[in-house]
């Protein structure tokens, strides 16, 4: 059947002239596709398993509403259920396990590093196992497997057709993306998701096709039944004066909090990960904590949907936001710290949302009657408590932007958003996404690197002779010290250049023994080797080293005036290149 496709496919391509572009943009409506029904299938797999919970209403279980889920069930299930759920993930997770192929699986390492395929049975696996451990009311995202299940779609056509693995990786990446946009109904955000966070660059020739995909996905979307954005947002007011100035504020208080955030998730994970616990148990465990929290406060379960649509639409009080959000990070920390499968995506903008309401009630508090309504700054929050924890501004801005409609948002919110990353990048070196990471500590390194300079690795140059030394002086210094070369200065120091110590061994062996023997300026050649300056970079150096087969190189004051300042060694330019990419390594959080 496929070759029968590929047959007619390669027909049609000379029938209508369709090159290698057209092609690609064709492939990423099929991603698109594919990405909105795996999202829409995961949609259907919350809501078959929340309806065979006892007592539940079948009419509330539509996979979008896990608070009120919680608030129908009576104590005993609201603490019994995230445990079993949590039981039965981990038994998945083992699963898992074993159809491990020891390569790249998580649908960002496949299209970074991989080749593009991703690993079936494993990913499938962990799909199931998130889908217990959402349905059970598991404080986690389901946009994590979401996405992780449109990334397999595109993947298993992409590898079903034959396409080459570097086409692959792109259509991966389009199908990441449709994900993304079925997820938030953020189709440009979806885009730049994987472009700013995936990618790490907003490149024309990949842009297009994930576009296309996302944009396809969210027409998909919208025309099937059932289907709501996740947030409701409110009429954004218009922002005036000083209250922008406000909004400033929120930006760098958030930026300041979104690492703290990301370092409590991994310290968990990391802390619960030495634990002497199978999976089963541990993600029980932290069921089974989520499940006693929620016993007193029901809006932990899920994934924040429900209580930032509140905050955004009802009246609450502030000592009941702060409380839901301090149960909320701890349910939140018990299960994605127990090793659940899920995405912080979603909680990460619940506790923007949360954090920016605090922020605009204690505003209005003050001056009830100059600023905004508290669900305005929760609205900024999201986008710049996620711009910061996830190092994408860009696309944090865009995805508020496309949630609310709204011009009037834009000032503030990136603003905020700004701040927020800025102030985020500067307080600590932690990320949502681990490529995140990688690729600002390699930026980071590569600045470092190019900020270093040579006059740190300058050494005393110890075979050095005037350029009045005799042969005999020549042969001793050669003799004295295991060298190719020795340099060769004037009175004044200046570097006139080098002597091989092939050139002493011709003269000793060519000319007669009686003969008068040169001396060091008959010797000498000045381009023989390329030398270095003190404020030359490491990488400058670098280059001239790669050219030159010899351990060392003069180091001059500037080419104009060669006053000769020492020796620079091959070796302690790559020892500092070994020091600063461990520097960027750093320890891992928790450790």
């Amino acid at each position: 059947m496929i070759t029968r496709l590929l047959a007619w496919r390669t027909r049609l391509d000379h029938l209508l002239h369709i090159d290698d572009s057209h092609r690609l943009l064709l492939w990423a409506v099929v991603m698109g596709v594919v990405g909105a029904l795996a999202t829409l299938l995961f949609r259907a797999g919350i809501q078959a398993l929340q309806w065979l919970v006892p007592g539940v209403p079948h009419g509330s279980a539509d996979g979008m509403s896990m608070v009120a889920m919680a608030e129908s069930l009576p104590w005993l299930w609201r603490l019994a259920l995230p445990a079993l759920g949590g039981v039965i993930a981990g038994f998945l997770l083992l699963l898992a396990k074993r159809f491990a192929a020891g390569r790249a699986s998580d649908y960002m390492e496949v299209v970074t590093m991989g080749d593009g395929s991703v690993p079936v049975r494993e990913s499938l696996l962990r799909a199931l196992s998130s889908l217990f451990t959402i349905a059970s009311g598991g404080s986690i995202g389901r946009e994590g497997p979401m996405v992780q299940l449109a990334a397999l779609g595109a993947s298993e056509v992409g590898r079903r057709f034959r396409v080459a693995p570097a086409r692959l990786r792109l259509l991966v990446a389009c199908g990441a993306a449709a994900g993304i946009t079925s997820a938030y109904n953020t189709p440009i955000a979806g885009a730049f998701f994987i472009a700013e966070i995936v990618l790490g660059s907003v490149a024309m020739s990949s842009m297009a096709p994930i576009l296309v995909s996302s944009v396809v996905a969210n027409i998909v979307m919208r025309e099937l039944p059932g289907y709501a954005p996740p947030y409701k947002m409110p009429p954004f007011p218009e922002i005036f004066g000083g209250e922008v100035l406000l909004f400033s504020l929120l930006g760098i208080a958030l930026g300041v909090l979104a690492p703290r955030f990301m370092q409590l998730i991994e310290f968990t994970r990391v802390r619960a990960s030495r634990l002497p616990l199978s999976a089963p148990v541990r993600l029980g465990l932290a069921g089974l904590g989520v499940g006693a929290i929620s016993v007193g406060m029901p809006q932990v379960w899920g994934n924040g949907y429900d209580v930032v649509n509140a905050l955004l639409h009802q009246p609450f009080a502030w000592q009941i936001v702060l409380l839901i959000l301090l149960a909320k990070l701890l349910a939140t920390a018990l299960t994605v710290g127990s090793g659940a499968v899920g995405g912080v995506f979603t909680p990460t903008l619940f506790v923007g949302a949360t954090l920016g309401w605090l922020f605009g009630s204690v505003l209005n508090a003050i001056w009830p009657a100059t600023t905004s309504a508290p669900a305005a700054y929760a609205i900024v929050g999201m986008g710049a408590f996620l711009g910061a924890a996830t190092s994408a501004p860009l696309m944090a801005i865009l995805m508020i932007f496309e949630m609310t409609l709204s011009y009037a948002v834009m000032l503030p919110l990136v603003l905020a958003t700004v701040i927020a990353f800025v102030a985020a990048r500067g307080g600590a070196d932690v990320a949502m996404y681990s490529v995140t990471v990688k690729r600002v500590r390699e930026a980071r390194a590569r600045e470092q690197l190019r900020a270093t300079r040579v006059r740190s690795l300058i050494e005393p140059a110890e075979t050095v002779v005037r350029d009045d030394a005799d042969f005999e002086a020549l042969t001793r210094l050669f003799l004295a010290f295991p060298i190719k070369y020795v340099y060769v200065v004037d009175a004044r120091n200046r570097y006139l250049g080098a002597i091989a110590l092939s050139d002493v061994t011709a003269a000793l062996l060519d000319a007669p023994r009686d003969a008068p023997k040169p001396g060091a300026l008959a010797l000498v050649r000045p381009a023989r080797l390329a030398t270095l300056t003190p404020d030359m970079s490491l990488s400058e150096a670098l280059e001239r080293f790669v050219a030159h087969q010899g351990e060392r190189l003069p180091a001059v004051e500037t080419p104009d005036d060669p006053v000769l300042l020492g020796v620079v060694h091959k070796t302690a330019v790559l020892d500092a290149y070994v020091r600063l990419d461990a520097a960027q390594a750093g320890p891992r959080l928790g450790a």
